[in-house]
């Protein structure tokens, strides 16, 4: 359970990979997972396939690593919602701010 991140090797892109719930008690891991990549146009891909909670604290920190992407003129992309975390993150309406795979 928790959070890693694994960068490629070509170093351009990020894969962070929540597992179990994604709350408060996360912020520090997951900042850390990203906090020291910021190469110009960098991808960070957040793997929510085996996410199974999210609170409105892991929406605030998902917001935070896309304003870190457009520190960088990155991207952030998230991927493999389930259902019950696709709801979460459509009556936030992040479809408008993120590409959700």
């Amino acid at each position: 359970m928790g959070i890693t991140a694994q960068v490629s090797s070509d170093e351009k892109t990020v894969t962070i990979q929540i597992d179990g719930r994604f709350d408060f008690s996360n912020q520090k891991e997951f900042r850390d997972a990203y906090r020291n990549n910021s190469a110009p146009g960098q991808l960070f891909q957040v793997d929510l396939a085996r996410t199974e909670y999210m609170d409105s604290s892991a929406l605030g920190m998902l917001l935070l690593l896309k304003e870190h992407a457009d520190g960088c003129k990155g991207k952030v992309i998230l991927n493999k919602p389930s259902e019950g975390i696709r709801k979460i993150l459509d009556m936030a309406n992040f479809q408008r701010q993120f590409e959700i795979n």
